[in-house]
């Protein structure tokens, strides 16, 4: 028996939070009873000439409320549609999708990176460990408050508006955090530079790959990502990002 769910979701709320980024809730009813940290929906356009759906992680879960918060960015025409959609509107919607972040009981750094962020927020939440945050952004911050409302927080920004100047590596280094466990989601550069620390230091990670994806659920291979270990579905060194993933052990795959 499947856990996601198909539904028609009405729209709670659709608000700009920065600069082509938006924070839509949905009533979500059984999705959001069965969502874990890390996990993602599948959203579906009304234009008929779009027909595969677009993915966007899950970045608040509200249990009690049945809803869910996506945080997104303008990409492409299907999230320039959701952008404009306003409360009352409704909207086809697929999930829980993926399998999401193992909650570990060991000091955690969360590192997010971009449109990364907002899937960490969640995660976040639902540690019960000692915590520490590392975001990074282009520019202005974004859920910086939220975050901060949960664990400390270090920020870099590429261009020194905010924070340190540089990346999330660079702010790990400058600020001397340390911890046993890492969760991270970003662009492929950031989540390669974590590897590669978490490696040097011995320390124990975890990576969630933002990819395109089109069927979202494991059938078309058009979101495989290189494997350590032989894919037993394709039979060959592939993941599939929505299915087996999005979140991977970083020794599993190779970006």
């Amino acid at each position: 028996m499947s856990d996601k769910k198909k539904l028609r979701a009405e729209i709670l709320s659709n608000t700009e939070l920065a600069t082509e980024i938006y924070d839509m809730r949905i009533s979500a009813g059984e999705i959001a009873d069965l969502a874990k940290a890390g996990q993602f929906l599948s959203l579906y356009s009304q234009d008929g000439s779009r027909l595969l759906p677009r993915p966007i992680s899950i970045c608040g879960i509200g249990r009690k409320e049945k809803s869910i918060r996506l945080v997104y960015r303008i990409a492409g025409k299907g999230t320039a549609e959701f952008s404009q959609m306003k409360a009352g509107m409704r909207i086809d919607v697929v999930g829980p999708l993926g399998n999401g972040f193992p909650l570990k009981k060991a000091p955690a750094l969360i590192i997010g990176g971009g449109i990364g962020i907002p899937p960490m927020l969640e995660l976040v939440k639902q540690l019960d460990c000692e915590k520490q945050v590392v975001l990074g952004y282009r520019k202005a911050p974004f859920l910086l408050e939220e975050f901060q409302q949960y664990a400390k927080v270090s920020v870099a920004t590429e261009d020194g508006s905010f924070g340190v100047t540089g990346t999330v590596i660079d702010a790990i280094n400058q600020n001397g955090l340390k911890a046993d466990v890492i969760y991270a989601c970003g662009p492929i550069p950031m989540l390669r530079a974590v590897k590669a620390y978490a490696a040097e230091n011995r320390i124990e990670c975890f990576v969630s790959l933002e990819e395109r994806m089109a069927c979202g659920i494991g059938a078309c291979l058009g979101c495989v990502c290189k494997s350590k270990e032989v894919d037993s579905h394709t039979n060959v060194n592939n993941k599939r990002i929505c299915k087996e993933g999005p979140v991977f052990e970083a020794g599993e795959v190779e970006f």
